[in-house]
């Protein structure tokens, strides 16, 4: 005998499939409610690519929300943090709490996995403060750029060098800027008397390494230079220069001078003896590097000291074109270093009117007396 269905059951079933359905619906809606709340709040899910895993993260964040938008210690001070190359994200967020810029490193880690921070972390130094966010510090923490930058100046540049160095330094300035600042005498040093009228302050942005902080500003920048000048340029070696007759200006272009000249360090005072006793004979100085500097940049050899100069190089008409004008040139060619400096303060005694380089590329000279014996040193 057949069992016969109640008369209710279809009606059964389908009041349970609308439950279900109201069920997806309420659920989906939930769903699509948590995914806007969590991207409002913290972006898109940019290292997940399983819509549960984004849930499932994006909940754990919104009940954390406090603890990820919130800083810390907003009278917070800044401290140093370091993070090692390799160093695990788990191993990074728990020391971020244990030093007190985060409250809660699990957080933290949940929103570096869901927002794809965790591969983007950068080894490198950093400076950190409790009154940021550790929204702000995840993301400070994706670029290892430190607070302050080394800008070095080699004995030997001349000033569009060193504008060739800025834009790679991770200072804020342009060479453009920094080019205008050259021609602005500083009114608080010592050596701005000496200068003349309308020349730039070649030869006295004084060549080393320096440690800057990364927003300073140009003027700042250019100070440095010159302040490290007056520091090191002690009163012992003014009074050397005025010992040979040379003012400030005067005996820094000397010196730069000697300074492109000279390869080993030990040679520079006999090369500053050389053009000593050619400046008080009224002899040119005959010197290479200031044609060089009269030529400027050379496009086919990337540089802007061209050598081998030319029959024409040497022709130029520039006042800085030794071959053609007796004298010092009408200001210095370069950035001399201490020991060119020292050279021309207390120059080597010798009988030398000439010298050349060597060859066998060392980079030391043969020094000689007479035109002749400067002949027989010619590498034939």
């Amino acid at each position: 005998m057949n069992q016969r269905r109640p008369k209710s059951f279809p009606v059964i079933l389908i009041l349970l499939l609308v439950l279900a359905c109201t069920g997806v619906i309420v659920l989906g809606g939930g769903l699509v409610y948590v995914s806007n709340q969590v991207s409002e709040v913290f972006g898109p899910p940019e290292g997940l690519q399983d819509p549960f895993q984004q849930t499932l993260y994006g909940v754990r964040m919104l009940l954390k929300r406090d603890e990820l938008t919130q800083p810390l210690d907003r009278n917070g001070q800044t401290h140093p943090f370091e993070i090692d190359m390799g160093e695990s994200v788990g191993s990074i967020s728990y020391r971020l709490e244990a030093g007190g810029f985060i409250p809660d490193a699990d957080a933290f880690r949940t929103y570096l996995v869901y927002s794809g921070k965790d591969t983007s972390l950068q080894a490198g130094k950093y400076s950190l403060n409790p009154a940021m966010t550790p929204l702000e510090i995840a993301q400070e923490l994706q670029d290892a750029t430190p607070g302050e930058v080394t800008f070095s100046v080699l004995e030997g540049w001349r000033i569009e060098e060193i504008a060739a160095a800025l834009p790679t330094s991770g200072l804020s300035f342009q060479p453009e800027e920094f080019f205008a600042m050259t021609l602005v005498h500083p009114p608080d040093l010592s050596f701005t008397p000496a200068l003349p009228e309308s020349v730039s302050l070649e030869g006295f942005f004084f060549p080393g390494q320096y440690r800057f902080r990364r927003e300073i500003s140009l003027q700042e920048f250019v100070y440095s230079f010159f302040q490290n000048f007056d520091t090191q340029v002690t009163p012992d070696i003014r009074q050397g220069f005025t010992n040979q007759g040379l003012d400030l200006f005067q005996a820094v272009t000397l010196a730069s001078i000697v300074q492109r000249e000279a390869v080993v360090i030990e040679e520079q005072p006999i090369i500053a003896s050389v053009f000593f006793n050619r400046l008080s004979t009224g002899m040119k100085l005959d010197s290479d590097p200031t044609v060089q500097y009269a030529v400027g940049f050379n496009p086919e050899q990337n540089s802007w000291w061209t050598n081998p100069l030319s029959v024409s190089d040497l022709q130029i008409n520039s006042p800085y074109n030794t071959y053609i004008f007796a004298g010092l040139p009408p200001g210095p060619i370069a950035s001399p270093g201490l020991s060119a400096l020292k050279a021309v303060a207390f120059p080597a005694q010798t009988p030398y009117f000439y010298f050349q380089a060597r060859c066998d590329g060392s980079g030391r000279h043969e020094f000689a007396e007479t035109y002749e014996q400067h002949l027989q040193n010619s590498c034939q």
